[in-house]
């Protein structure tokens, strides 16, 4: 049983910081790729950045990049997200995923397994 649990969510201002950490087990993830992914109130879920387990490449959402940073600490099978900046139009439930597909996923159905997500929200 494959297992993806967030936590780091919750209230900040605008211009703070969070730190969001995705723990996974159930199997051994060397070979997937894990994204963070979030969706906001009435809008479609988007891929904000990810990171490959084998080679650490990583790809960031234009409306993120050089405020968010994907990390992963292998021993210890977690994934991190470290949002610097923050906008109030970040403000959404943040979700952790991974992926067995080769290559450059980025789409919702290119994902096998979610975490329950965790709510972010910016103050402006």
């Amino acid at each position: 049983q494959v297992q993806l649990v967030e936590s780091g969510g919750g209230l900040v201002q605008a211009g703070g910081s969070l730190r969001l950490s995705c723990a996974a087990s159930g199997r051994t993830f060397s070979s997937y790729t894990m994204g963070w992914f979030r969706q906001a109130p009435g809008e479609e879920r988007e891929l904000v950045a990810r990171i490959r387990w084998t080679d650490s490449h990583t790809y960031y959402a234009d409306s993120v990049k050089g405020r968010f940073t994907i990390s992963r600490d292998n021993a210890k099978n977690t994934v991190y997200l470290q949002m610097n900046s923050l906008k109030p139009e970040d403000t959404a439930v943040y979700y952790c995923s991974a992926s067995r597909k080769l290559g450059f996923p980025i789409t919702v159905s290119e994902y096998d397994y979610w975490g329950q997500g965790t709510q972010v929200t910016v103050s402006s």
